[in-house]
């Protein structure tokens, strides 16, 4: 993976994206690796070696590693980089303040650990496989906040799970399409199966009907799994997603089962109040980190949602909806 945090996009020529001060940040996370190999039924321990002492990162970005791996069911091995251990070694205020950081959130994520075990909330599933096509496409999910459950196996079909996304397959197994029949979206870029029938025709993808669901076919391959990801947002709608956040632009959401919703902030400097929607009608939601005592928040009822504005969030918060 790449070292977590926020960075410019490289400059390119033409109709390419160019980074400006109007543009949401360009965010490096690994939390999908740990949720992706967990998938796939593999412990996952991530790390990451600096051997380049030009290239300096934010002394408390070890801390983001550890904090994101552990969130997505996996671990962290903290190796020092070489600009970090100086500034400790002739004690850096600004080193020393980060290392302490470190060590009360390392305790609070050992104490709190049952918080991080329970599965992601099921209306977005994909399914993966060990290919760099899957794997992106996990990766685009999480960072566009879709809060994806990742799963190598097709799940019993389920009325919570408002889109299986089968994309990036090899092979689609057949028993995906039995969520299409069951109610729920089918999201492909394979041929689809011969019974379906095409409702819709739009210039990159087909929409058929199957079932009293439907098949979302990609005409080709998926080629920018960034987009792939909002789209797939789109056709759950905001309204039936997991989560959103606003306010937040460099923040991932994970919507976890047990009312759970976690936020990791990959930015340089806390956020400003968030405003959060999380799926399902709550009366008491409390704000849980490892900055300050548990916060209780006000709710409000949003059509299928709730609503809260949880204060600023320096690395991570954990918000129970109760």
């Amino acid at each position: 993976g790449l070292w977590p945090g926020p960075r410019d996009p490289p400059r390119k020529q033409g109709d390419a994206d160019i980074a400006s001060a109007s543009r949401e940040p360009w965010v490096d996370a690994n939390g999908y690796l740990a949720a992706f190999e967990k998938a796939l039924g593999t412990n996952a321990l991530l790390a990451h070696q600096h051997n380049d002492e030009s290239r300096g990162v934010p002394f408390d970005t070890l801390e983001l590693a550890l904090i994101e791996a552990r969130v997505n069911g996996g671990n962290f091995v903290l190796s020092v980089e070489p600009r970090y251990r100086k500034a400790l070694l002739s004690s850096d205020s600004k080193a020393l303040e980060a290392w302490a950081s470190l060590v009360r959130t390392a305790k609070w994520l050992r104490a709190n650990e049952a918080l991080f075990e329970k599965p992601a909330m099921p209306f977005i599933t994909a399914l993966v496989e060990r290919s760099i096509a899957s794997s992106e496409i996990a990766n685009l999910l999480y960072r566009r906040g879709a809060s994806p459950r990742l799963t190598a196996n097709v799940p019993e079909p389920d009325p919570r799970i408002r889109a299986l996304v089968a994309a990036g397959l090899k092979t689609v197994p057949p028993s995906a399409f039995d969520h299409a029949r069951a109610g729920a979206t089918v999201v492909i870029d394979t041929p689809p199966p011969p019974e379906a029938r095409v409702v819709k025709t739009d210039p990159d993808r087909r929409v058929l009907k199957l079932g009293k669901g439907q098949i979302v076919a990609y005409n080709k391959r998926i080629a920018d799994p960034s987009e792939f990801a909002l789209d797939v947002i789109d056709i759950v709608t905001h309204r039936r997603r997991a989560a959103r956040l606003w306010n937040a632009p460099a923040a991932i959401p994970l919507a976890t089962e047990g009312g759970l919703l976690h936020i990791i902030n990959y930015a340089n400097a806390p956020t400003a109040e968030i405003q959060v929607r999380f799926q399902g009608n709550y009366t008491r939601a409390t704000m849980i980190s490892p900055d300050a005592p548990p916060q209780e928040l006000r709710v409000f009822k949003r059509a299928e949602m709730t609503e809260v504005f949880p204060p600023a969030v320096r690395r991570l918060a954990v918000i129970q909806f109760r």
